[in-house]
């Protein structure tokens, strides 16, 4: 859609949309609310100062909606294709696969919460590094981590938005 149509569909029709960008309710009114965007800037401004917002129970609320990386989204769902394009670059070797099941299952029990990581045009080299030096964070920097990774997946979405 583009900025005009999103300017102007029902608020019914774009919750889902928007939802799939980050799933957390106060960030899809708030998107609403200030409608009509001047342009695309105006919206991703809204976007990002509402994301940098959020609490730490909204995060995550949005986490649910993300699948562990190295896992295959299934299904015809917008979050899951978009989910299957930002982790293309996990490819398909079983070793790697293996290591960033192994590397999820510390994380969950280290954090509580699933892995989560802006993997659009990382490879899984880059996404498993990442994964065990975060392993290393407190809780506190882990969970600023968690939210800058949120907002950049749900601004990168957001743009697929407009742009499609």
């Amino acid at each position: 859609m583009d900025l005009q149509e999103l300017n102007s569909a029902p608020a019914a029709r774009l919750r889902p949309v928007l939802a799939a960008c980050c799933d957390v309710p106060r960030w899809v009114d708030g998107i609403l609310a200030n409608r009509p965007y001047g342009d695309v800037a105006a919206l991703a401004a809204v976007a990002d100062k509402s994301l940098r917002e959020l609490d730490d129970d909204e995060v995550d609320q949005a986490l649910r909606a993300h699948p562990r990386i190295g896992d295959r989204p299934r299904g015809t769902s917008t979050e899951a294709s978009w989910s299957r394009g930002e982790q293309s670059g996990v490819g398909d070797e079983p070793r790697v696969r293996q290591e960033l099941a192994e590397g999820n299952r510390q994380y969950e029990e280290r954090f509580g919460r699933v892995f989560l990581i802006c993997a659009t045009g990382l490879s899984a080299a880059r996404m498993l590094t990442s994964l065990r030096q975060r392993l290393g964070h407190d809780d506190e920097t882990e969970a600023k981590v968690v939210h800058e990774e949120l907002r950049k997946i749900a601004l990168l979405r957001l743009a697929k938005v407009v742009d499609a």
